[in-house]
């Protein structure tokens, strides 16, 4: 049936409206952004309360003193928790038992390594906590920050997450980018892909980081669109050292892509490298894991469509201390299959659960990932990551504590296992190394180009 021009433009008008209806609704009001001080949610948008088993405890500001015993700048870090002990071990035998709190990614590698895979199950401690300028902004933000056009970042909003109270997936994924970090890092951490019969060669990286997002006093003008600057140098094995990576992450990276540069010592110049992003595969990973993978997720979020599926409960990597303590040797990580899971300490968290499927006409490796984030920090804890057959082929854990020095919660070894060929990568362990230092200066001129080329020369 024909329909007139007058009946059409009234649908025209009907759906604008309808459209500014939602897009109204999804900013957060002062009201709402209420629930952010009034003990209803922690300022960071978690539930202050426990739950009702009280397996889970209420938020009481996490961490605030400092443990006994800890040495400013040793790089040890004193578990808070060490006297805690083991509430129960799930194993392949009875999974189904804990089903409804694990992935899908997380079951299978109880299905793969029926003898060697288990979590040890320790109490429930919400130990995160940050900087009273980092709470603060969060609750500014929440009633400021927007989503820019088709999600690929957002305005109005610096220091803290942006999106508190999420209302879409990728608000969620953006506080996930800009989690507090502190305003520079520096580590030299080992990355280990063992064979799947547990053969491995240590690579060791030096990283500079800068977080001009993080700056107090910054705005999107001191910003302009950078999020992090950051400066890469492999040290060993002797075949890979002197390899350098200057990356600017921008914020909006389909209005400005992402920026890199690289130093190869064999050809002795600097060149752009305009693919350090997406799918591209990592040299110092063995194959074993992308660009993005980085930090659980990074990078422009254009490829995917994101649906924010609601919260659950979850038994996540939590409060790592075991395996970063310096006593703790590489062999004694590193297992054929999957890490040493004897110094894996798994709790029962809340979390965010979002769900990232390829765009139509755009390609990855990766048709669809699925994000389980950790309520308290925002931190990307456990993901799945599906082929493009639909068959689950990689499954990444981040294995947090909190440096209670600043503090802030942030990784202390990242795993990426790959459930196709029995291998996997982690990364970010400075048992052996140079510990994570928090008071580097670095200023922006190290950040450049020519900068990169003077440390090649050297």
């Amino acid at each position: 049936m024909r329909r007139s021009s007058k009946w059409i433009s009234a649908c025209t008008f009907i759906l604008a409206l309808l459209v500014a209806v939602v897009q109204a609704e999804a900013k957060v009001s002062a009201e709402e952004a209420t629930k952010l001080t009034d003990g209803t949610l922690t300022p960071l948008g978690a539930e202050k309360k426990g739950n009702e088993e009280g397996t889970i405890p209420a938020w009481d500001g996490g961490i605030t003193e400092i443990p006994e015993g800890f040495k400013e700048d040793s790089g040890d870090y004193v578990d808070p928790f060490a006297g805690d002990k083991i509430l129960f071990t799930i194993t392949a035998a009875n999974m189904l038992e804990y089903a409804d709190k694990l992935s899908p990614g997380q079951i299978d590698l109880f299905k793969r390594y029926p003898n060697t895979y288990k979590m040890n199950v320790y109490p429930t401690r919400r130990s995160a906590s940050y900087p009273q300028r980092i709470y603060d902004w969060a609750v500014k933000n929440a009633t400021t920050a927007e989503l820019v056009e088709g999600g690929n970042g957002f305005k109005n909003a610096c220091e803290s997450i942006p999106f508190p109270i999420p209302k879409e997936g990728i608000e969620a994924v953006w506080n996930h980018l800009t989690r507090f970090r502190n305003d520079t890092v520096y580590r030299v951490y080992a990355s280990i892909a063992p064979t799947a019969g547990g053969a491995y060669t240590v690579v060791t990286t030096e990283e500079k980081i800068f977080f001009p997002y993080s700056v107090a006093g910054a705005t999107s003008e001191t910003i302009n669109n950078v999020l992090i600057y950051f400066l890469s140098n492999v040290l060993a094995p002797p075949r890979m050292a002197g390899d350098l990576l200057l990356v600017h992450e921008t914020l909006d990276q389909v209005k400005e892509p992402r920026r890199a540069w690289t130093y190869n010592p064999g050809q002795r110049r600097v060149r752009r490298a305009p693919n350090v992003a997406y799918d591209l595969p990592t040299g110092t990973a063995d194959g074993q894991r992308t660009a993005d993978m980085l930090d659980m997720y990074n990078g422009a979020p254009d490829r995917y469509e994101w649906s924010l599926i609601g919260k659950k409960e979850m038994y996540i990597p939590y409060n790592s201390y075991k395996v970063t303590d310096r006593q703790v040797k590489y062999k004694d990580i590193i297992r054929p299959g999957h890490p040493n899971t004897d110094l894996l300490r798994y709790e029962l968290h809340r979390v965010w659960h979002v769900e990232a499927k390829l765009r139509p006409g755009t390609r990855h490796i990766y048709a669809q990932r699925t994000f389980y984030l950790d309520e308290d920090t925002w931190t990307i804890q456990v993901a799945d990551l599906y082929d493009n057959q639909g068959e689950l082929w990689r499954v990444s854990e981040n294995h947090l504590v909190n440096y209670y020095d600043l503090p802030m919660s942030a990784t202390a070894m990242e795993v990426h296992l790959d459930l196709q060929n029995g291998r996997y990568l982690a990364l970010g362990m400075t048992n052996e190394g140079t510990p994570w230092s928090f008071k580097e200066k670095f200023p922006l001129d190290l950040f450049t180009p020519a900068a990169l080329r003077r440390a090649g020369r050297r």
